[in-house]
């Protein structure tokens, strides 16, 4: 677990993470990019809630508009931190699309 969060907080300035309900979230100013859920099993469970607004291929992502990724051991973390990394790129930038002001129709 430990590996899989170093690439999710290095791979933008703007992730954080807290602890909550006994759940480890990572979050940005997109809002809450991913819980590690089922603890009890082995390697990493990780969740993403709003994983359907992610636009881009990752061919480990399970699911529909709630996703997950499994990931077993710190071997298979090592060969998916850049797929990982993409995906908290792809999530932050969302918050920066949303801000982005609009153009006005007609100018």
């Amino acid at each position: 677990m430990r590996r899989v969060r170093e690439v999710i907080l290095r791979a933008d300035a703007s992730m954080s993470e807290r602890v909550q309900y006994g759940v480890t979230f990572s979050s940005s100013k997109s809002g809450d990019f991913a819980a590690f859920v089922r603890y009890h099993e082995p390697g990493v469970n990780l969740r993403l809630m709003r994983g359907g607004r992610l636009q881009g291929s990752y061919p480990h992502l399970e699911g529909g508009a709630v996703k997950r990724m499994r990931i077993t051991d710190e071997k298979e973390a090592i060969a998916r931190a850049a797929e990982l990394r993409a995906m908290v790129k792809e999530w932050c930038s969302l918050a920066d699309a949303a801000r982005a002001p609009k153009a006005r129709k007609g100018h």
